[in-house]
């Protein structure tokens, strides 16, 4: 489909500032948020996203460390660091890096939305999990 074709299903465009805000929704207790977020994107793309977990202690729970998603010709990734988050975006070239910035929580969840929404165009069953996201 072109950019400059209508969509042929018009009531099933994903819009991003929903999915961003979505995505947002959680934000107000940081762990929560990196959790939820972990969850629904292993729903939404279980073969572009990587979730890396560890254990708080012995017998304590896994936490998400890392959440990264390979999207296109960029990766996106949040990381764990003590009761924050860092946020990137980096450009890939087969498989490696170009070029790695930090960027804010909401450019990243800008950045996340959108590629979700075009991974969304490509894949019948990402639209699917990402309109259950956006009705949970």
């Amino acid at each position: 489909m072109a950019l400059d074709d209508p969509d042929p299903n018009p009531g099933t465009a994903l819009d991003i500032d929903l999915l961003a805000a979505s995505l947002r929704a959680d934000s107000t207790d940081l762990g929560t948020f990196v959790e939820a977020l972990a969850v629904k994107l292993e729903q939404a793309v279980p073969g572009a996203v990587r979730v890396e977990r560890r254990r708080e202690g012995m017998f304590g729970p896994k936490l998400v460390r890392r959440i990264t998603l390979d999207a296109g010709d960029q990766r996106l990734e949040l990381r764990t660091a003590g009761a924050g988050i860092e946020t990137r975006c980096s450009r890939l070239s087969g498989g490696i890096v170009l070029k790695s910035d930090t960027v804010g929580t909401d450019a990243w969840l800008t950045a996340l939305g959108t590629a979700l929404a075009l991974e969304a165009q490509r894949s019948q069953i990402t639209r699917q999990a990402l309109e259950r996201l956006l009705n949970e």
